[in-house]
């Protein structure tokens, strides 16, 4: 599970049945106001999840009260599947923890490069096992839905050619990428400490006893013990291996060093090629190197082992890693970044965790210098009034908390669940920058009806914009996502902004459809079923990957443009539509406008309002330099 790590027990042991990844767990409960919805309460031992450094977006932390529990596990690897970390080392994929670094993936153009990247989440799940052989003697346990890249491109390890799993998938065509079987990595136990410190010792150490005599005293022996080396790594393991048997090293720093030392058995040679060798291994990394296929990496056997095995995943920054050296897709996980998605499975609905202790680690949080004044957005993995948030209160204590610091805040909902803490909230914007923003995907009621169950109507939704705009606060809409055939035709575009405009919101984004790995799968589906006619369609829109091409971007913009203008709100949607003849040059959400309200204003502005004063309506240029449509 995403929020595995951050639990104050994640390193207890004891597991529930069937739920591998629910280690130490509070409780797990079935209440009647939700049939069929099983409650997983646990207590969590952090409450702001930070946004990577090179991410786009305007807020530093995030915070999300409830997530759901196997929600987004489909690509998983077993166990003890090799991982390669940042400094040359394998550990099995069960064995990583959140922090840790190791290689990934980047393309550079039209070529891919091994990159050093983060691990951000790490779960367990049970899933049905697939054996994957390669010409190397290699074998892969892998899931049906884990993917690999290949010559051409990322391959599901199962796949159909037609009908609903059509999808691309393994074959004995098909060649890995990477550079294939490497040696294991050494079980560090008592023998493999003392063995490594003895050469160490003996090849880089300086120790040994100098006798001299004292005056008062039976002896002046001085013991030394000394280990210098350029790199950090031999002193820190060697160091870490003497604590493990109790010796105790203080680290210092050296300079230089002068006079006359023993000398020591060495190895020589006067070639220059072979010394530059040396030098080069003494820093061996693939940091920078091409992605090639230079190892015997070609599928020749795929074999379905016949049982369900405990198997773990993770999420990296570059959304890839090298599993027993082959590149690996990580599970597709929401990350921070990716909060427009339609992506509604099942288990969001009916298992949901519980953060039950978030309100207190917050306010500790919060009460570091570290941790307050930067804008901390809520909503942008899962909603913060989904429906358990009627039962255990979390959002109105979370508001509090930020409001206290004086840390400013954005909240994104789909719930009308809100309503209930908009006092709270007009409150706290006396205090702090406030944004609000509401999704609002379909306008059509039988189409909400199905494929949004579960979710408060539009009208309903309209109805909490209207309350916000009500309560003195300004609300974003995001108009999204629009699903081409089904929800962009002009009158249904015409009807849905006239209706945001009436309700009183401060913006409008309207975005596409993305239709990521895990989403895809899930509304193709959906589509065959319930839309068959348009399969060829979105197949044919979506056959470059998750975003929609320029045209149909450049299209919808052209649609939409005279339309916001029609209802006033091309100056409230953060500059004025995109054009045809200015489509964004590369889709993604980071690149997917704000709408005005949406954020919080800047702080400058609030803190100039007098306490009880009403906020202003945030303008187009509250943030800048973001796009009207993706």
């Amino acid at each position: 599970m995403r929020w595995d790590a951050r639990r104050l027990d994640a390193d207890d042991e004891s597991l529930l049945p069937g739920m591998p990844s629910l280690r130490g767990l509070l409780r797990s409960v079935e209440v009647p106001e939700f049939p069929g919805v099983t409650m997983h309460e646990v207590l969590c031992r952090s409450a702001l999840n930070p946004v990577p450094e090179a991410s786009r977006m305007p807020f530093s932390h995030t915070i999300n009260p409830y997530r759901g529990c196997l929600h987004q596990c489909v690509y998983c690897l077993a166990g003890d599947t090799r991982i390669l970390m940042a400094d040359g080392r394998q550990r099995p994929i069960a064995a990583l923890r959140v922090g840790d670094r190791v290689i990934g993936t980047e393309r550079r153009g039209t070529h891919r490069y091994y990159v050093e990247t983060e691990v951000l989440a790490h779960w367990g799940t049970v899933k049905p096992a697939h054996r994957v052989t390669l010409a190397d003697g290699t074998e892969l346990l892998a899931s049906g839905d884990h993917r690999f890249l290949t010559r051409r491109g990322w391959r599901h390890v199962t796949g159909t050619t037609s009908g609903r799993g059509r999808r691309p998938h393994l074959t004995t065509d098909d060649e890995l990428m990477g550079f294939g079987r490497t040696g294991t990595s050494p079980v560090v136990r008592a023998e493999y400490r003392r063995g490594h410190l003895a050469g160490t010792v003996r090849g880089d150490g300086h120790l040994g006893v100098h006798r001299q005599e004292r005056p008062g005293r039976a002896h002046g022996d001085d013991h030394r013990f000394g280990l210098a080396l350029v790199d950090d790594e031999g002193p820190d393991r060697a160091q870490a291996y003497l604590a493990a048997e109790g010796i105790r090293t203080p680290r210092l720093g050296v300079a230089d060093a002068v006079g006359n030392r023993r000398p020591l058995p060495a190895i020589r040679t006067s070639a220059a090629a072979a010394v530059g060798r040396i030098a080069d291994r003494r820093e061996c990394g693939v940091d920078g190197i091409a992605v090639e296929a230079d190892a015997a990496l070609q599928v020749v056997d795929l074999q379905s082992v016949g049982l369900e095995m405990p198997m773990f995943d993770i999420t990296t920054g570059t959304g890839d890693f090298v599993a027993n050296g082959v590149v690996s897709h990580n599970c597709f996980a929401r990350s921070t970044h990716e909060w427009l998605d339609l992506d509604a499975g099942r288990d969001f609905d009916t298992q949901i965790v519980v953060k039950t202790n978030l309100v207190e680690v917050l306010r500790r949080e919060l009460a570091r210098p570290s941790g307050r004044r930067r804008h901390v957005a809520l909503g942008t993995n899962t909603d913060p009034y989904q429906r358990a948030e009627g039962r255990y209160r979390l959002m109105p204590g979370v508001i509090r908390a930020l409001a206290d610091s004086g840390t400013p805040f954005s909240v994104l909902t789909k719930g009308t669940l809100a309503r209930r803490d908009l006092p709270l909230l007009a409150d706290a914007a006396r205090d702090v920058p406030v944004g609000f923003g509401v999704s609002l995907a379909i306008w059509d009621d039988d189409l909400h009806a199905s494929l949004e169950p579960g979710v408060p109507s539009p009208r309903a939704r309209l109805d909490l914009v209207r309350a916000v705009a009500d309560a003195g606060l300004p609300c974003g809409v995001f108009l999204a996502p629009v699903l081409p055939g089904l929800t962009d035709r002009r009158s249904d575009l015409d009807a849905a902004l006239g209706a945001i405009a009436e309700a009183g919101a401060t913006g409008v984004t309207v975005v596409p459809l993305h239709l990521r790995p895990g989403a895809r799968e899930w509304f193709s589906a959906w589509l065959a079923r319930e839309h068959p006619s348009l399969v060829g369609r979105y197949r044919q829109l979506y056959r470059g990957g998750a975003y929609v091409p320029a045209e149909y971007r450049a299209w919808l913009a052209a649609r939409v443009a005279p339309l916001l203008r029609r209802h006033g709100l091309d100056g409230r949607s953060d500059g004025a539509a995109r054009g045809a003849e200015a489509p964004p040059g590369v889709p993604g959400d980071d690149e997917a406008a704000f709408p005005a309200g949406s954020l919080p204003p800047a702080r400058d502005d609030a803190a100039a309002r007098p306490r009880g004063a009403r906020p202003r309506r945030a303008r187009a240029d509250d943030v800048p330099g973001q796009l009207a449509l993706i």
